[in-house]
């Protein structure tokens, strides 16, 4: 057995959700909406699982949702992309980031990665044989720091691998931020693999910025985004992938050899949902917003310390000042005692560096909001 692999623990999310049925609990640990999605997208892949192709769509994917990855990118970022060569449909972000990788690393590469991460992150990274360097974001904003950078970079760096929005934290990168990151990559050289899925879902009137569109990037960045996120619908794992020609035709290669192709029923339906117009994503922030209000509040209420969630579905409390200094413990006494199911940011650290933390989901139903809180009111009861 590869000992990456064979030695890796059960993910938390598995832990948690398992202790969520054994305890009948709410579980907002999970990253998934309530709402089953968008009807007119789900009746368009339906149709289009009936009456369309069911064999083998290009590698690539289809024309028409490279063609729609392309539109939508200039008309919400700005960025020109050319549909036939920077343009790529893959089964997933992880499988897309599992390719870019591949192909773009050699064994003894290093690569630069900001925990809190992803789960998938560095066991991808050890696969391909990379040399992980970590550098480590901190509550509350999560910004970067030029010392930690300086140190994390070397000329033996070869990816830098960002994912902004961010989660768990729910925040984004600012101006400076960025602009410091591309300083780096210039200077060293580095490609930025930039796992931006969130792009959509920001809050308080912001607008994603993608590293790609920063002086000198253009070139060296590979962008991939999410139609599971962009339109709540998880399960239908559709990614794409846009880069620079040059660095496309490497990509291309690593995933014809791992999915290869992505149902076309559901290429054709995120096609006609990235066309979707203004007022969808306006009305789709504005709706996850509001729950992201509803749940925050309710703590605020409760006196939990809820920290800022700019975007993504997710906010965080600091559990600090309840008395708690180990977040996995605490969420395993909230799951098993109050009903609740949460996740312990410090999983998302390699090395458990920040362990007052916790991510709780509100991309839910307003009742299923109101029944956690009504359960949670009894945490502070308990630790007074």
């Amino acid at each position: 057995m590869n000992p990456v692999l064979s030695g890796l623990p059960t993910t938390v999310f598995e832990t948690m959700s398992r202790l969520a049925r054994e305890h009948g609990a709410i579980n907002l640990g999970q990253g998934f909406p309530d709402d089953p999605g968008p009807a007119d997208m789900r009746a368009h892949g339906a149709r289009a699982l009936v009456e369309g192709s069911n064999q083998y769509p290009p590698m690539m994917g289809l024309p028409s949702l490279r063609a729609a990855v392309a539109a939508h990118y200039a008309r919400h970022q700005g960025l020109a992309l050319d549909p036939e060569t920077e343009v790529m449909v893959t089964s997933g972000a992880t499988e897309a980031l599992a390719g870019a990788l591949l192909a773009l690393i050699e064994p003894g590469d290093e690569v630069v990665l900001f925990a809190p991460m992803y789960d998938a992150y560095l066991p991808l990274v050890l696969r391909a044989g990379g040399v992980p360097r970590i550098v480590t974001l901190t509550p509350p904003a999560f910004g970067l720091d030029e010392a930690a950078l300086a140190a994390a970079f070397s000329p033996r760096t070869k990816v830098v691998l960002l994912n902004d929005p961010l989660n768990p934290s729910a925040t984004r990168l600012g101006a400076d931020d960025l602009a410091r990151l591309a300083a780096f990559c210039r200077r060293h050289d580095a490609i930025a693999l930039c796992d931006e899925v969130w792009e959509h879902v920001v809050f308080d009137g912001a607008r994603h910025v993608p590293l790609m569109s920063l002086p000198g990037m253009r070139a060296r960045t590979v962008k991939i985004g999410s139609a599971g996120k962009i339109s709540s619908l998880t399960g239908w794992k559709v990614g794409f992938v846009m880069a620079d020609a040059a660095l496309m035709r490497t990509l291309a290669k690593a995933h014809q050899f791992l999915t290869f192709t992505t149902p076309p029923n559901l290429q054709e339906a995120v096609a006609y949902g990235l066309a979707k117009d203004d007022a969808y994503f306006t009305g789709m922030r504005a709706g996850y917003a509001r729950s992201r209000d509803r749940l925050a509040g309710g703590l605020a209420d409760l006196g939990f310390t809820v920290l800022p969630a700019q975007a993504t579905w997710f906010l965080n409390l600091d559990i600090a000042d309840l008395g708690h200094a180990d977040d996995v413990a605490f969420c395993e006494a909230l799951v098993r005692e109050h009903r609740v199911a949460a996740i312990p940011v410090s999983a998302f650290y390699p090395d458990r560096a920040v362990r007052t933390l916790v991510r709780l989901c509100f991309a839910k139903a307003d009742a299923t909001l109101d029944a956690a809180l009504d359960r949670l009111s009894g945490v502070r009861r308990a630790a007074s």
